[in-house]
């Protein structure tokens, strides 16, 4: 018997690359979905507060399970109400999108001086009418959002701020809905409701710089190797005399970017009590008020913004109900 070469898979994805920290903690969603349905939000925002099991009876079809009480590790989303401040409109040219007007509403609250630079008083009626005459020209209408974070137990008082697209309908209805939105707050349940998916974009946890073995998953070579246990042994040939990108080498970890597709909403509710374990949430504390329980986990550590968004690419098979939820644990997360 020769001696044959061992081959194995290869260790990591090449699909997210460069492992480079985001520029910003707030994810950024590159894609909006289409929408049949009439004028609508296609998005929210939400703090991570930390995670619960629930058990719920399984409605998933083709599941073994289906009709039996099936435990589920749940993700708690502290979603207080958005305070719809601006409309901002885009027009399309050949290079793409290019904003053709903004509308913002008349007295922000209080912390917004926090993110921008406000001027003293804003023309609301003269830029709803300039947006109204040059409808034609419109291609896509967005609303600016803002948190509220002092109704959150995040520990800050200065606004997260996200773009959200309006689709449905002719882009006249849409910017008819959008002044009705302007300047008033928003729930999660006027735009989400039980039972339906969600994507999810949020920044994963910061790691730091990693080695090899932790940030690729490589294997530890054995005891007895000279020089190095947790790294690349061959890192690549002689000529050319340049280390190939797919080699697995040490550098940053977490703290990237991720989009988490059909995430299901399991429930939404108006008491944070109902959810909130003794003690509080570890690094989080109490959810005082509209909460949103998600299937399994989602990116980041407790208190950070995570964005939803309708699906890009929804299962085929959805169930009718939101699903029967018979206990939600309330125990300590504190060990």
């Amino acid at each position: 018997m020769g001696h044959r070469k061992k081959s194995a898979p290869r260790h990591g994805s090449l699909a997210y690359l460069p492992r480079g920290r985001s520029k910003r903690t707030v994810g950024r969603i590159r894609y909006w979905p289409k929408t049949e349905e009439g004028p609508t939000m296609l998005g929210f925002m939400g703090y991570k507060a930390g995670m619960t099991q629930i058990i719920m009876v399984e409605d998933k079809p083709g599941s073994l399970h289906t009709g039996k009480e099936a435990a589920h590790p749940a993700t708690i989303l502290d979603v207080p109400p958005i305070v719809v401040f601006a409309i901002r409109a885009y027009a399309k040219d050949e290079y793409g999108l290019k904003t053709l007007g903004e509308v913002w509403m008349k007295n922000p609250p209080k912390d917004f001086d926090r993110v921008y630079v406000l001027p003293e008083e804003f023309n609301t009626e003269e830029d709803l009418k300039k947006l109204e005459e040059n409808v034609d020209n419109i291609a896509e209408i967005r609303i600016l959002a803002a948190t509220q974070p002092r109704l959150a137990a995040v520990p800050k008082k200065k606004p997260d701020v996200s773009e959200i697209k309006i689709d449905g309908g002719s882009i006249a209805e849409q910017l008819e809905y959008a002044k009705g939105l302007l300047g008033k707050t928003v729930s999660v349940t006027d735009v989400f409701k039980e039972g339906y998916y969600m994507d999810a974009v949020a920044i994963t946890k910061g790691k730091g710089f990693q080695g090899p073995v932790k940030r690729w998953g490589i294997k530890l070579l054995p005891r007895k190797s000279r020089k190095t246990k947790r790294g690349v042994a061959a890192i690549g040939p002689w000529k050319p005399a340049r280390v190939l990108y797919t080699v697995p080498r040490a550098g940053q970890m977490g703290y990237h970017q991720r989009t988490e597709y059909n995430k299901r909403i399991l429930k939404i509710g108006v008491d944070g009590k109902e959810v909130t374990p003794k003690g509080g949430f570890q690094r989080y504390g109490e959810v005082k008020g509209t909460y949103v329980i998600v299937d399994g986990s989602l990116p980041g550590p407790a208190k950070r913004l995570v964005r939803l968004r309708y699906p890009a690419r929804p299962p085929k098979k959805i169930p009718d109900t939101p699903p029967s939820i018979s206990y939600i644990s309330l125990e300590s997360t504190k060990k």
